[in-house]
């Protein structure tokens, strides 16, 4: 737990920085940007969809705007290691896109090799791949695409809820096994109507969860540190918990739904887990670092969690031994939730616009920083 702790927590260090020792100036001049772009390969996939742009093949859609207007555009799924193509380009690179699909992992070592790098964008929501502490002490700039897959994560989450709850992947499974034993599903499938499903978080994924579940007339329970419009959540019929300890014990299902911050990692631990009603349901397409992985997977194997669904992983892409993908009881997949066709072409656009702003110099909009030139934005301070 330690060692993981310590291994993540470079990349998500929301605290604002004390200022840094310079700032590398983001729109030092018009001439021409080496740009790369570290997305995962489609291979035969790429072909089969022309809006296909969130893999390295479709690169975004931007390489002819880019190259026509003389940068250098960069491409490559091989991320990890001093032997990556990724590596290679470091040290003169300007800008590095990067999604949480695919995540290049942004470490202080890799900062301190980049002399040219000015600006760091997700394609899609979160940063947490990168060492912000080092990004802001360098006075780079870091952005993302704010908004961009929220509905895309907010429908998959309503979907792995229904999975859990009516018992779906055993019965998927007897098909394609050619079995057929009634018995085996419905012992333990059930009806959501009625159920206590609490959000761990009420930002935007959040809410927009809670909407759509509003018509299966479940009870509806929030942990944010914010309390909603006292409208909306006349609206939404959910109940503000303000203790996070209180609230968990009630729930049926929990949907964990905050970002990975210094205080989130490894907060489902085996105590917190402990303390989680017999039976529970667990749903996490947030990050799979603010789960304990083996505490979930002892805890799947006992019975104390009675399903777990999720599309996140600690590392990404998740090594093939790792105990989630044999744990009994799950509906795991990789990482798909925020990248469907449809949010795809949102973040390659929102990309696109704050490229085309940083080549003018002109600001981005202010939801997408999470680092603007070398200070933390304002709405994680």
């Amino acid at each position: 737990m330690a060692t993981r702790k310590a291994a993540v927590l470079g990349a998500q260090n929301l605290f604002r920085s004390s200022s840094p020792p310079f700032t590398r100036n983001l729109h030092a001049s018009s001439e021409s940007k080496k740009i790369v772009g570290v997305f995962y390969k489609a291979n035969e996939y790429a072909s089969m969809n022309p809006n296909f742009v969130g893999c390295a093949e479709g690169a975004l859609g931007i390489r002819e705007w880019l190259e026509s207007q003389g940068h250098q555009y960069i491409v490559t799924d091989d991320k990890d290691g001093p032997n990556s193509e990724l590596e290679k380009h470091i040290p003169d690179l300007h800008v590095l896109i990067s999604t949480p699909f695919h995540p290049a992992y942004v470490t202080a070592e890799r900062i301190k090799k980049a002399k040219n790098l000015q600006l760091l964008l997700t394609a899609g929501i979160g940063s947490d791949h990168i060492d912000l502490k080092a990004a802001a002490a360098a006075g780079l700039t870091v952005a993302e695409v704010t908004g961009s897959n929220v509905v895309s994560v907010a429908e998959d989450e309503l979907m792995r809820i229904l999975i859990l709850v009516r018992n779906f992947v055993p019965g998927y499974n007897q098909v394609i096994n050619g079995d057929w034993n009634v018995a085996a599903i419905a012992h333990r499938a059930y009806d959501l109507e009625g159920k206590t499903v609490g959000t761990v978080g009420a930002g935007r994924i959040g809410k927009l969860l809670l909407q759509r579940l509003k018509p299966f007339n479940c009870n509806l329970l929030y942990h944010d540190r914010l309390k909603m419009d006292s409208d909306l959540e006349s609206q939404i019929g959910a109940k503000f918990e303000e203790d996070l300890d209180a609230m968990l014990p009630k729930c049926d299902i929990i949907v964990i739904n905050m970002p990975l911050t210094e205080k989130t990692v490894g907060m489902f631990n085996k105590e917190k887990i402990a303390k989680l009603k017999k039976g529970v349901l667990i749903v996490n397409n947030a990050r799979g670092a603010i789960m304990d992985t083996q505490a979930v997977a002892d805890a799947c194997s006992s019975g104390h969690i009675a399903g777990y669904s999720g599309d996140v992983w600690f590392p990404q892409p998740a090594p093939k031994d790792h105990p989630w993908r044999y744990m009994p009881n799950q509906a795991m997949t990789p990482h798909i939730s925020g990248t469907t066709i449809d949010a795809q072409l949102r973040y390659a656009a929102g990309v696109k616009d704050m490229l085309d702003r940083y080549f003018k110099g002109e600001d981005f909009p202010a939801q997408h920083y999470i680092v603007k030139e070398g200070e933390l934005a304002s709405q994680y301070r």
